[in-house]
């Protein structure tokens, strides 16, 4: 007969081989051509670093069958049932019996709910879509999500004309307070970005419009710029950056506090409550914005026309009168009415689908932005292919 005893973990065993403190050890003892695993202490997962048999004792034994004593344990738990099927899997492998009688019957029945062996890790197979099948995919990923938005632009509208009979949701503090944080709030960032875009304009034109002696036609150039295209642009940009984040973040931050599921246990109407006082507020703030960013930016050319040309202020007015009509100012006054429609519901859109967790939020903010700032270029330039159909 040969004893061995498994180096315990550090810290677990006297100099004599007992165990400290109960600890889980295991002992070999070898009698004809059986090895005996003679298993003393607690064996529990959480205890401490449980020891394991090498692959190597069991080869360097020669047995040809190994079995189990466990009268010595003092308590078990998973972290027994481990040790065992790692001896029972290395006793397939080394083709060595492994014999379950003497174990008591519930480690028995634990076990051979265990398989065999582990299931062999198969890699993923990395599959590559074919180039066309990509667009395919997005292309109808966008045109669901346009359908979700016209959706919510139905409900929202039939949410407004309730309101109007005093039989809906909207609440005029709400609405306040949304005018003021579109219309007033913004009035500042509106200006200087609009008359630095004025002057911009303004000073391109004087360094080539001198050229050809031209300088007057800085004031038309300025005018038909600013109140057919830049003013709009430039104030939903602003206001997508603006208003479309704070809306997106407000709304998906309640998504994440559960206060939008709150709501709906409540029977109240999403669509009148957030949506139709954020859409209505930029609805009709934006006209307003439009026609004074055309004001301040027009005064930003004239800034740098005086300034760089020969020419009066009564004559740069007076070209600036007779660059464009009034057609102009209605087209630009549509334009911004779609734009501040667009920004409120795409932004109010992708706040509701944001998830629960604070990352999120940034997440809605950013996705508002982006797609306010790429929707507005994209209808403004569907918005110009109109105008020159319709010779405006």
């Amino acid at each position: 007969m040969v004893l061995t005893e498994a180096p315990p973990p550090a810290g677990t065993t006297s100099s004599s081989g007992k165990a400290l403190n109960g600890a889980a050890q295991y002992q070999t003892v070898l009698q004809e051509k059986t090895l005996c695993l003679v298993l003393t202490g607690s064996w529990r997962s959480h205890d401490a670093a449980l020891p394991t048999l090498s692959d190597k004792e069991l080869s360097a034994a020669g047995a040809t069958m190994i079995s189990c004593d466990t009268s010595g344990i003092t308590d078990w738990d998973t972290g027994l049932v481990a040790f065992l099927w790692d001896v029972r899997r290395g006793c397939d492998a080394a083709r060595v019996r492994f014999d379950m009688a003497a174990l008591p019957h519930p480690m028995q029945q634990l076990l051979d709910l265990l398989p065999e062996q582990t299931a062999p890790v198969i890699p993923a197979r990395r599959t590559r879509t074919p180039f066309l099948e990509k667009i395919g995919i997005r292309a109808e990923a966008v045109l669901a999500e346009i359908g979700i938005v016209a959706g919510l632009a139905g409900r929202t509208t039939l949410a407004g004309y309730r309101s109007l009979f005093r039989k809906g949701g909207l609440r005029s503090s709400d609405l306040l307070s949304d005018l003021f944080n579109a219309g007033p709030s913004a009035l500042l960032i509106v200006g200087v970005v609009n008359f630095l875009v004025g002057a911009i304009l303004a000073f391109v034109g004087a360094v080539q419009l001198q050229k050809f002696a031209a300088g007057i036609y800085v004031a038309s150039l300025v005018g038909i710029a600013t109140v057919r295209e830049m003013a709009a642009v430039m104030t939903a940009i602003i206001m997508a950056g603006r208003t479309g984040g704070a809306y997106a973040a407000r709304i998906s931050t309640m998504q994440g506090n559960e206060e939008i599921d709150a709501l709906k246990v409540f029977g109240i109407s999403v669509s009148s409550y957030l949506i139709l006082p954020a859409v209505l507020s930029l609805v009709v703030t934006m006209p307003f914005l439009y026609l004074y960013g055309c004001l301040i930016g027009m005064l930003g050319g004239y800034v740098v026309a005086i300034s760089m040309l020969d020419i009066t202020s009564l004559g740069y007015f007076h070209q600036t009168v007779i660059a464009f009509g009034i057609s102009q100012f209605f087209f630009g006054f549509i334009k911004s009415i779609v734009f501040g429609a667009f920004i409120g519901l795409t932004s109010c859109r992708i706040g509701l689908k944001a998830g629960r967790s604070a990352a999120d939020v940034g997440i809605a903010a950013t996705r508002a932005v982006v797609i306010g700032i790429v929707g507005v270029i994209a209808l403004d330039a569907i918005f110009a292919v109109i105008a020159n159909s319709v010779g405006i």
